[in-house]
């Protein structure tokens, strides 16, 4: 692996061997963020107008794994649209800090239209969708709190940091995440809850101990009201 290419040297020979004819790309990912590890790929977006419908796809070459995204001119923007209703801005984060490596004229103007996106943020969620959200939690902690079977509890911990995590974000109108991205989205909006939110769930995990995330979890809740039952209705 010393022996690769350099990231954007082996992106360039990527997009000249395979797609001569394209229109612009650029390279994106933790290599331009600088925060490339071991197992990192290259994540490069292709605009070329001639292929009709985009795709994905997963490579091992010039010594690196490659995840390359191609969309027309078109097309691109339909995703940012399923990005933007589900929260997660994939493609608008990758084409927002992307480092171009083909240009034909259009790339700078996509690139401030995705990163206007990441500005502006996801859809506000309505006092409807934050009270069923809140009723949720708020009856997975009790599942959390009652459960004395190990297994059935590492799961139920799974869900909490799901849905409190998006809770967190959404409800202050911010991106959420996946995997990583969880503890960055959060990190990026208040670094002392996103460390005590991974530090409650890291005690458990360790040493059975519920206490932190019980109380972290009710700390998001609080401006809220606190954990919702009675009186809640779903229609």
């Amino acid at each position: 692996m010393d022996n690769r290419r350099l990231p954007k040297d082996a992106a360039k020979l990527f997009v000249d061997d395979r797609f001569p004819g394209s229109d612009a790309a650029l390279l994106a990912g933790s290599v331009i963020r600088g925060e490339a590890t071991e197992t990192s790929d290259l994540d490069i977006v292709v605009f070329d107008q001639k292929i009709a419908d985009p795709y994905r796809e997963s490579l091992l070459i010039y010594g690196w794994p490659i995840e390359v995204f191609v969309y027309n001119f078109d097309n691109y923007r339909g995703f940012f649209e399923r990005d933007v209703k589900r929260a997660r801005p994939s493609l608008p984060r990758m084409l927002a800090e992307g480092l171009p490596i083909k240009d034909h004229g259009r790339l700078r103007k996509i690139q401030k239209e995705a990163a206007a996106i990441l500005s502006n943020g996801p859809g506000e969620w309505s006092e409807k969708e934050i009270r069923i959200k809140q009723y949720f939690i708020s009856d997975i902690l009790d599942d959390f709190i009652g459960s004395s079977y190990r297994t059935e509890e590492l799961f139920i911990a799974s869900s909490l940091i799901n849905l409190l995590h998006e809770f967190v974000l959404r409800s202050n109108k911010c991106w959420i995440g996946s995997s990583k991205w969880m503890y960055r989205e959060m990190e990026k909006f208040d670094k002392e809850l996103a460390d005590s939110f991974a530090k409650a769930f890291d005690c458990f995990y360790k040493n059975g101990d519920k206490s932190q995330v019980i109380a972290i979890t009710d700390l998001i809740l609080q401006p809220f009201g606190g954990r919702l039952f009675d009186g809640f209705s779903l229609k």
